[in-house]
């Protein structure tokens, strides 16, 4: 439905109305409003007021004896036009802190100890997808002798994490020029994120020590091997957070949601445009772009380290979400889980 331009008084309406059904997920009618807020004006011209919005697309009435509540278009006025910006609230900055203080050194337990957090703080759902290899910095190469003609190359990221591959060459090799050329390729490339390691670099250094080029190849291979994307890890917690939200008494709409959540591909596919994005998005119902989940809102942020985005959060709730706590809370998580990350770095 093609939504209609607000003036003042409809804007301030709508918001006091997604503002009550967001703290009470009860539809909203004129009297309460009257009530509850001084809008200094009478509940007929409210009513009135709100049936105008009903027809311009801001709001939806369930039942024909009931209250209204926001439509998509209403929640997406109320986010990008309507809402106050919210600071997170100290104790919630506090725990962060401390969260972060006593966080492991060890990359897999801090994208879990994060997304607990966040599942935590927001009574959602909470997603953080892990930085992909490509995006960390090489921190070093061993190429290990097996045999003349088969060897091993370790490439490890500035994170920790490892890829082994083994490698078979044409002609025979000495450990002595394994071990020279790790070192000159550490020396090196040392530092440089993986996905801007060229191919050229690796001849340059292999050239220099004198080998092959069946070497060149095999430690080409294994830093594209290191530096494959494919799909990133998302962890994800706070399934049952869910459960405590009306909208998702209903089992079936329920068990749709997380059938999407157990599928990694289909999880990613619902990331991957807010990925390459700057700062906080705020996707709502169908702009998702999925029947299940329509009755979903989702708040997503980047999170960096060393100026380059490397990974996501993101809450995933029900369109009656707190929109401005949440923002907050993701975003402050983000800049936290960057800065911790950025202090794992190795040198």
């Amino acid at each position: 439905m093609t939504t209609t331009a607000l003036d003042k008084r409809k804007a301030f309406i709508l918001q006091t109305v997604v503002y009550e059904y967001i703290n009470t997920a009860e539809p909203v009618g004129s009297v309460t409003l009257t009530q509850k807020y001084n809008l200094g004006v009478s509940s007929a011209t409210i009513r009135n007021e709100m049936a105008e919005l009903e027809a311009g697309g801001y709001l939806v009435q369930p039942h024909t004896s009931s209250g209204r509540v926001p439509s998509d278009a209403g929640y997406r006025t109320y986010v990008d036009e309507l809402m106050s910006p919210e600071a997170l609230r100290p104790e919630d900055q506090q725990r962060i802190r401390e969260e972060f203080r006593a966080a492991s050194r060890h990359l897999d337990d801090v994208i879990d100890q994060t997304t607990r957090l966040l599942s935590q703080l927001s009574r959602s759902l909470a997603f953080v997808v892990a930085p992909a290899r490509a995006t960390q910095t090489f921190r070093h190469i061993q190429l290990i002798w097996l045999t003349d003609r088969t060897g091993l190359a370790v490439v490890v990221t500035s994170l920790g994490a490892a890829t082994q591959t083994v490698f078979e060459l044409k002609n025979d090799v000495r450990a002595d020029d394994l071990t020279r050329l790790s070192n000159m390729l550490n020396a090196r490339l040392g530092g440089r994120l993986l996905e801007k390691i060229a191919k050229s670099d690796i001849a340059s250094a292999v050239s220099e020590i004198g080998l092959r080029d069946d070497v060149t190849k095999a430690v080409q291979h294994a830093f594209a091997e290191a530096a494959d994307p494919g799909d990133p890890m998302i962890a994800a917690m706070g399934a049952q957070n869910l459960l405590d939200q009306p909208e998702f008494h209903d089992l079936r709409k329920l068990r749709s949601i997380l059938r999407i959540v157990e599928e990694q591909r289909r999880l990613y596919e619902l990331f991957a445009e807010s990925m390459s994005i700057e700062g906080t998005q705020v996707r709502i119902g169908h702009e998702l772009g999925t029947d299940e989940m329509s009755e979903c809102s989702l708040v997503t942020v980047p999170y960096r380290m060393s100026e380059h985005a490397v990974g996501l959060l993101a809450i995933l709730g029900p369109r009656r979400m707190p929109y401005g706590r949440l923002m907050a809370l993701a975003g402050t998580t983000a800049d936290s889980l960057g800065a911790h990350l950025h202090d794992l770095e190795l040198p």
